[in-house]
């Protein structure tokens, strides 16, 4: 049996990519975590891990291992934050994963309140604009749109996906505002690369009679992030079909306007999700309370709608 100081050494290590920061973590110095791994390695009698001075990477026996371990000892360290949480106020560090100018802009603002209220709470966020494997990497909960979430989540709805056309108020002088989806086949568009396919899809927008037409503007720039997206639309580059989210406070403030207020697409919702375990650690169950309490209070939903 692995001491489980070995063990958790290895998975911090394995995760944040150095000795240092598992070190910070775990409350150890850097050689205490290096001498740690590597015991368990020579216990082993395997490599675990590519040192180089820059990053540490995981060899085939290290992935092999930390996909065998890593849920096990998080879900033991859950089932002792929650014993210890039992008399205590919630603890420990909070990982999340969200999306980079998603996070920024709507959960970032709620730190100072969150921390007031649980001040024993580390938030360990990480902005990405991915899906993330939330039990294999270790996340507490993640916060995004279009996923496919496995019987192993729950999921709390946020708000909707409304995609909407915007532009620039100097890129319309002189020219008549489109009224339908086809008079953008005149205009110049920034166009959205799909980050699992690599391809430009074609976006179908819809109006409350029903009617549906696709986006066909002359793309002129491709992006695959909205905010890259949003920034070249203020510049005036194109008009842009970007996700309420991102294109409300720039409306909002008059920087952008909205071409054909009636359409719009539908992506789905924007989620709140987590493991569906049934030792929670308390940390967990409070970040998902606060955040649906703050969002419903500053009518995230209501803002981002489009229809």
């Amino acid at each position: 049996m692995q001491p489980l100081s070995h063990l958790e050494s290895f998975v911090q290590s394995a995760e944040s990519g150095s000795f240092s920061a598992a070190a910070r973590h775990m409350g150890l110095t850097p050689a205490a975590v290096s001498k740690n791994v590597a015991r368990l390695e020579a216990s082993l009698g395997v490599r675990l891990f590519q040192r180089s001075t820059r990053r540490l990477t995981l060899t085939d026996g290290g992935q092999r291992l930390l996909a065998q371990i890593g849920p096990p000892l998080t879900a033991l360290a859950d089932a002792v934050d929650h014993a210890a949480e039992a008399e205590q106020q919630p603890a420990g560090t909070l990982k999340v994963s969200m999306g980079q100018a998603f996070g920024r802009a709507y959960l970032v603002p709620l730190l100072t309140e969150f921390l007031q209220r649980y001040p024993a709470i580390q938030p360990d966020w990480r902005f990405e604009n991915r899906q993330v494997d939330l039990i294999g990497e270790g996340f507490d909960a993640g916060i995004g749109g279009g996923l496919n979430l496995n019987p192993d989540m729950v999921a709390r709805t946020l708000g909707p996906i409304h995609l909407v056309v915007v532009a620039a108020p100097a890129l319309l002088q002189g020219r008549k505002a489109p009224r339908h989806p086809a008079d953008l086949a005149a205009w110049d568009g920034i166009a959205r690369r799909a980050i699992r396919t690599g391809r430009v899809p074609v976006i179908t927008l819809r109006n409350k009679a029903g009617a549906a037409a696709p986006v066909e503007f002359r793309p002129r720039i491709v992006f695959d992030d909205p905010e890259a997206m949003c920034q070249a639309a203020l510049m005036g580059l194109g008009v842009a079909v970007l996700p309420m989210p991102f294109a409300q406070p720039w409306l909002a403030r008059g920087d952008l306007v909205r071409l054909l207020p009636g359409w719009w697409a539908d992506a789905g919702p924007t989620m709140l999700y987590y493991p569906s375990k049934k030792l929670l650690p308390a940390r967990t169950r409070v970040f998902v309370d606060f955040v649906v309490e703050q969002f419903s209070q500053r009518g995230f939903a209501q803002r981002v709608r489009a229809d």
